[in-house]
């Protein structure tokens, strides 16, 4: 498959999963009174909302990315496990109400994060941490496809 080919699929995919993001803050909306943690419930629902558009914005310019079909892969899979990394962490500490050593200033919020045991606070810190990564190659790797042809300004 050629790269033009590739970058409007992936752009496709792209759209398809911000709309999946926003009907899982849809959703997850109306089961905030019962988390454990509702205002971690209420972060969820934000965050969800927030990574649906930026996802669907992705998307629309994806295909003017100047990027080979190996960086392309490469950018998408780093955008979509990026954003579903940081998401599952906030949605289990929301579920469990525990995480506050690492999603340390939502646990000092009324409704917020008690400390959970050793095993729950690494998962959730594996979960949170495991975003970084990824989302810093899909930046790169976005910006680095945004260049400007030669002569062009």
């Amino acid at each position: 498959m050629d790269a033009s080919t590739l970058l409007t699929r992936q752009g496709q995919r792209l759209l398809q999963v911000g709309m999946l993001l926003l009907l899982y803050s849809c959703v997850e909306g109306f089961v905030i009174p019962v988390l454990a943690s509702p205002r971690i419930g209420l972060s969820v629902h934000t965050l969800s909302a927030y990574q649906g558009v930026l996802l669907m914005t992705q998307g629309l310019l994806w295909h003017r990315l100047k990027l080979g079909t190996r960086a392309s892969s490469v950018a998408f899979w780093c955008a979509i496990l990026g954003a579903l990394a940081i998401l599952a962490a906030y949605s289990v500490a929301a579920a469990w109400g525990v995480g506050n050593e690492t999603i340390k200033l939502a646990g000092e919020l009324p409704h917020g994060l008690a400390h959970g045991s050793p095993l729950q606070e690494t998962f959730i810190k594996v979960l949170a941490y495991s975003s970084a990564p990824p989302g810093l190659v899909w930046i790169a790797l976005v910006l680095w496809g945004l260049r400007a042809e030669t002569g062009q300004r």
